[in-house]
């Protein structure tokens, strides 16, 4: 469950390559916190990525 209810941002898929070059798969997931917003005047908890919380798209509770 690593997806921002705001923007949408999730996983990122790409390689892993070591120095012989030789490739694996990786997976980097999105620092997502569960936090408590106000959405219409309620608290409601959402998942939101540090972004939008840095960036002032969210009003926390």
């Amino acid at each position: 469950m690593a997806k921002c209810d705001i923007c949408g941002k999730s996983v990122h898929f790409g390689n892993n390559v070591s120095h012989s070059h030789r490739r694996s798969n990786a997976i980097w997931n999105s620092n997502i916190k569960n936090v408590k917003c106000k959405v219409n005047g309620a608290s409601k908890r959402m998942h939101v990525c540090t972004s939008c919380l840095k960036s002032g798209r969210v009003e926390r509770a």
